[in-house]
């Protein structure tokens, strides 16, 4: 069998180039005079190509080697609500939609250097009919491969879907600090009452979660009327450091919209995955 003559360096560049069209059709019709692609080609070597975290490690061990910085969790659901036969997709909740939808759910993990530099590092595909794991599964997966690959992490920062009792307690079995948002009915002190109860002072409060131990916990209130709380194995935070740790979780929504907008990843026109 003759080696296919698209590749993966000639798809990545597609991708990176067109802000339309991201068939393979159209791959076809742009492709370098020297290269003469048809879109079967494009789609057969699609059908074969593997990518795997392992390959994205590869690329970004060597972007962010030597360099400190934070890991910043977060998941994306690429909507396929019109999809009825595609693999991978399945109901889910939606923060953009704020509601479940029908999609592939990828959770992602940046390494952060600063507050505009941000490197992917890891993900995972949310798929439980195949492997039976979580989104919490995949996250304390992911902890681990970090850890085998020799990171230190000055501080773990994810959203209140993944400060669960097994997050936390996987962030602490590997010596890092956290700082993540809580749920409102999270039980705290003894006895035990619902975070949202405490009188928290602005300067944060040192609690008692069950379950895990002592922790600092702040309440941020929003210009919409809104409230959130976020909490950290770090006793002695400030409520300014806290606040800055937790706005630099948004590079990762921010990098989700950009390879929606740029590379297409929304826009997958198979029907199998």
């Amino acid at each position: 069998m003759s080696k296919s003559k698209c590749s993966r360096e000639l798809y990545c560049a597609f991708l990176e180039v067109t802000s339309i069209r991201y068939s393979a059709l159209s791959l076809s019709e742009v492709a370098p005079e020297n290269i003469p692609l048809s879109h079967d080609s494009v789609s057969r070597w699609l059908a074969t190509a593997k990518v795997q975290p392992k390959d994205l490690w590869e690329v970004a061990e060597k972007e962010i080697s030597g360099r400190s910085g934070i890991l910043v969790f977060d998941d994306v659901v690429i909507d396929k609500s019109r999809s009825s036969k595609m693999e991978l997709v399945n109901w889910q909740y939606s923060g953009a939609e704020h509601g479940i939808v029908k999609g592939i759910g990828v959770l992602n993990v940046l390494w952060q250097t600063s507050k505009d530099e941000y490197t992917p590092i890891d993900y995972r595909i949310w798929n439980p009919p195949e492997d039976g794991k979580t989104k919490n599964n995949h996250f304390r997966d992911m902890l681990s491969s970090a850890k085998n690959r020799g990171l230190a992490p000055e501080m773990v920062v994810a959203d209140s879907w993944y400060s669960s009792l097994d997050n936390l307690k996987s962030v602490r079995s590997h010596g890092w600090d956290s700082v993540m948002g809580l749920k409102s009915n999270r039980l705290m002190g003894k006895p035990h009452i619902p975070l949202s109860q405490l009188d928290i002072p602005d300067e944060g409060l040192t609690v008692h979660l069950k379950g895990y131990g002592w922790i600092k916990v702040f309440r941020f209130e929003g210009k919409n009327g809104r409230t959130d709380y976020v909490g950290t194995s770090r006793l002695d935070l400030t409520k300014e450091q806290i606040k800055s740790y937790f706005e630099r979780r948004w590079s990762i929504e921010v990098m989700h919209r950009e390879l929606k907008q740029t590379c297409g990843f929304g826009r997958c026109q198979s029907n199998t995955g």
